[in-house]
């Protein structure tokens, strides 16, 4: 099988800051400094959040151009926490500045309920890890 996506990061020894490449972007991560980093880009579960929310507004926004209704600016608000057993939780608020009617917005849920990385998430993935060379 071939890969669809790619992403590499390279440590460079400062603290946690690391360079990432995904695609042909060139990104950083870090952790915040309360945390031991320098706070130079997103921790890793920022990029998660940002990983969902980016496939929900690339997916509602194809899906109401489908339909041909007009989204105007959209935005999706996402926040994670773990409860008392330590289960994660992310809640997503779904925002339009255009007036959608409560039918349109059911069926704006019912598609984000399934966007593609929202089953990946959701499902899980297999992961395997090996040595490089």
């Amino acid at each position: 099988m071939k890969a669809q996506f790619r992403a590499s990061v390279v440590s460079a020894g400062t603290n946690y800051a690391h360079r990432i490449h995904a695609g042909h972007f060139d990104l950083t991560t870090d952790e915040p400094a309360a945390l031991g980093g320098q706070g130079a880009g997103p921790a890793p579960y920022d990029y998660y959040l940002a990983s969902l929310a980016s496939c929900t507004a690339i997916t509602l926004r194809m899906y109401a151009e489908k339909k041909g209704w007009n989204l105007g600016e959209f935005r999706a608000d996402l926040s994670m926490e773990r409860d008392e057993d330590g289960k994660v939780r992310i809640h997503r608020v779904l925002h339009s500045d255009q007036p959608l009617s409560d039918e349109q917005w059911q069926r704006l849920l019912e598609i984000v309920a399934n966007t593609p990385v929202t089953k990946t998430m959701r499902d899980g993935a297999d992961i395997s890890s090996e040595r490089g060379a």
